[in-house]
């Protein structure tokens, strides 16, 4: 029986020539034409400005790496909680969180300092922290510790108390036996208990139903957050306490970071660290906004005297109580 074998077409030679770059017998060429594709996780609202910029994030990178890097970002809770995300890291079933430092700071306990009660003045003075000495040092012990690489630092807002129409909160002794929601981190737990509130763990996607359901009567959070979340639906009270200047930190795995080349490290890094930028500032600018507007809506809004609050919190708790170093603390305190 004879053989008779089709002449190449010019489509045939492409598909050979695909399918062996692929397998990388052509090595670069293979390497040039993989995709890679990327988990970013987080717990926030596609409402929010911490959403919007890892979207865009994930795009420049697509586009600053030539397509090289998709990143699909995963909002409001869809892979799981914040200490979920967290671990997933490790586990390898995220590759990029968006999380608050009290978070990373269970791996790495030094670095929750940020969350000890008015160590930051304003968002101003933690926005410096974030290019300071001290942050970087903490940020390289959370990567020595984990493996895991800290790329930046987004501003959150500042952390106000809301309370039920039955518990208002004008003074720190309106905070003793005040049941309240905090996030499930130790960090968190330093400022109701040292005023005698009796603080309560709930996870973030928990929050409003148990508002509703009066289980707690009172949660904390930025005004963005409470608006984004509609805790004011369930609360009649937001007390302007600012007891913790808030950040989110963003994360990228060990696996991915070790993977990336100098030139991409440097991309991730630049692209992440506008995009805290952008969240920042559109945070501060809605923070002055919100004010005027949750008045509007009917609730009591109430200025109350930092100072006493702060006097009364440092009284009762210091930073080494809580496993943090006094030298990060004062040395936080001092930046200008």
């Amino acid at each position: 029986m004879t053989n008779f074998r089709k002449p190449l077409t010019r489509r045939t030679l492409a598909a050979i020539a695909f399918a062996v770059g692929a397998t990388g017998a052509f090595g670069t060429l293979g390497l040039a034409q993989a995709q890679t594709k990327l988990k970013w996780a987080h717990v926030y609202e596609t409402s929010e400005p911490f959403h919007k910029y890892s979207v865009w994030a994930g795009e420049e990178i697509k586009k600053r790496t030539n397509g090289k890097y998709e990143i699909t970002v995963f909002p409001a809770s869809t892979l799981g909680k914040e200490a979920d995300i967290n671990q997933g890291l490790t586990l390898g079933t995220v590759d990029i969180v968006l999380t608050g430092a009290s978070f990373a700071g269970r791996s790495y306990t030094p670095l929750s300092i940020s969350y000890f009660p008015f160590i930051f003045r304003d968002a101003e003075h933690q926005l410096a922290y974030a290019k300071s000495d001290v942050f970087k040092e903490l940020a390289k012990g959370y990567d020595d510790k984990t493996g895991n690489h800290i790329t930046a630092l987004s501003y959150y807002g500042a952390r106000h108390v809301t309370s039920s129409a039955a518990r208002p909160v004008a003074k720190p002794e309106d905070m003793k036996g005040l049941k309240i929601r905090v996030p499930d981190a130790p960090a968190y737990l330093a400022f109701p208990r040292s005023l005698g509130a009796n603080a309560t763990p709930i996870a973030f996607a928990e929050v409003y139903l148990a508002l509703q359901n009066n289980t707690v009567d009172a949660q904390e959070n930025p005004l963005p957050t409470i608006e984004a979340k509609k805790f004011f639906e369930v609360q009649k009270n937001i007390s302007l306490t600012g007891h913790i200047v808030d950040s989110l930190l963003t994360v990228v795995s060990g696996n991915l970071w070790n993977r990336l080349s100098a030139d991409e490290k440097k991309i991730f890094t630049e692209v992440m660290q506008e995009a805290a930028e952008k969240t920042g500032r559109e945070i501060i600018a809605s923070e002055t906004r919100l004010v005027e507007e949750f008045k509007k809506k009917g609730l009591n809004v109430i200025t109350v005297d930092k100072n006493a609050f702060r006097e009364a919190v440092l009284k009762n708790t210091k930073p080494t109580e809580h496993g943090y170093r006094q030298q990060d603390y004062d040395r936080i305190t001092a930046i200008k």
